[in-house]
């Protein structure tokens, strides 16, 4: 995996993950580099979410976001304001 510190974690048809997908898409073009990682039908990406997820804030669910920078994450939609404050850490 190449070492991006934004990672989203989502499924294709997870419906809690649509809008929080279409922000992402907006800020990638905006130009964030954030790394989108399905885990439903990539099991690798399920693994890599698995071993991130973790301890007392764990989410155990998507949409899923990690700054591994900053350690901040955001379990569930949010709106693009926390996200661009997630993302800029």
């Amino acid at each position: 995996m190449d070492k991006k510190d934004l990672l989203f974690f989502y499924g294709f048809e997870c419906p809690y993950c649509v809008d929080s997908e279409k922000i992402i898409d907006d800020l990638i073009l905006e130009g964030f580099d954030i790394k989108k990682l399905e885990i439903w039908h990539n099991e690798e990406n399920d693994k890599l979410m698995e071993k991130l997820d973790v301890g007392e804030n764990a989410c155990n669910g998507i949409p899923f976001f990690l700054n591994q920078k900053t350690g901040k994450t955001i379990c569930g939609n949010a709106p693009k304001e926390e996200i661009i404050a997630w993302a800029k850490g």
